[in-house]
């Protein structure tokens, strides 16, 4: 029985290995962080080593992404983590979103959220575990964005707006 079991177990993972998500390769940059803010060097190296491979439009994929299930598993991460922030499409956002966006660049670095633990446990894309020095960089970096956008803009321009609940039809409720 215990035979069955392993065997059904390797045929399916053998089947699994022929259905893969795309990848994220593209390379597009439609509206990149770099055509409306000011990337140092070193800001910029930090940003590629750190977050590109799941906040920009390519991917530089280790080899066990070619082993599934677990391709299946980065994909997620990685189109959730464009979902919230992607550097490559970053300036066709509302310019509160990405007022809101560089501040939350700074919480998510200052609580030790991002990198995410599971993208570095194991000694894995141990090149993307910041270093105080790197955090601080990059927290002053988008903080002296925030006070540019704030140079430039209305104070009410840099405000995400509350979306207002939907009502039905009838606007009874």
């Amino acid at each position: 029985m215990v035979k069955k079991i392993l065997f059904t177990l390797l045929v399916i993972f053998i089947i699994i290995q022929f259905f893969r998500p795309e990848k994220n390769d593209s390379n597009a940059q439609p509206a990149p962080l770099s055509a409306d803010y000011v990337l140092s060097n070193e800001v910029s190296s930090i940003l590629e080593k750190a977050c590109d491979d799941c906040h920009s439009n390519h991917t530089n994929y280790p080899w066990y992404a070619n082993v599934q299930p677990v391709a299946w598993w980065l994909d997620g991460h990685i189109k959730d983590g464009k979902r919230h922030l992607n550097f490559d499409d970053f300036t066709n956002a509302p310019i509160a979103r990405q007022n809101h966006k560089l501040e939350e660049v700074i919480e998510v670095i200052e609580e030790g959220e991002m990198p995410l633990n599971s993208y570095t446990a194991l000694g894995m894309h141990s090149e993307a575990n910041l270093t105080e020095e790197e955090k601080a960089v990059l927290i002053d970096w988008a903080k002296n964005q925030i006070s540019m956008l704030k140079d430039k803009y209305p104070a009410d321009s840099l405000v995400m707006k509350r979306r207002q609940r939907p009502q039905n039809a009838a606007g009874n409720h």
